[in-house]
């Protein structure tokens, strides 16, 4: 146990956290997500919501200032301009919790799923709401 970190946030997923650079990515997947065949590196974290995840995660993570799109979830199939209940609570997280809050922004599917295998690492929760996935893009912390 660390002071001031959560404590979902394992030794793995600080260690994971703590080597990606500047522009790097990462993905918050739900349960559903083929996480073992899109990542290059996977932490999981069996029996946390994606927004749990996320929140310890922001909370200790730059999120990148300097690009369009930091955040990125997943359109709905069939459905493009929905904003499933997952996502809405991504927003009002990233809106309280990160260091640079963004809008949101959503792609389709299957381009969620090549974008998630040239990240750095999926972290995989135990997220049951349908599309609870994020890819964020990290800061810079100034000095």
């Amino acid at each position: 146990m660390l002071i001031g970190l959560d404590p979902i946030l394992s030794p793995q997923l600080l260690c994971i956290l703590r080597a990606m650079g500047h522009g790097d990515r990462i993905v918050i997947a739900d349960a559903n997500f083929p996480a073992e065949s899109c990542a290059r590196k996977l932490v999981r974290l069996d029996g946390v919501d994606a927004s749990r995840a996320l929140s310890a995660i922001l909370s200790i993570m730059p999120l990148d200032s300097y690009v369009d799109d930091p955040a990125i979830t997943m359109q709905v199939v069939g459905d493009p301009e929905a904003v499933p209940e997952a996502v809405q609570d991504f927003q009002r997280i990233v809106n309280e919790v990160a260091d640079a809050p963004a809008q949101i922004t959503t792609i389709e599917r299957f381009s969620f799923y090549e974008a998630a295998k040239s990240t750095f690492a999926i972290v995989q929760t135990g997220e049951r709401r349908f599309y609870g996935n994020i890819i964020l893009t990290k800061g810079v912390i100034s000095v």
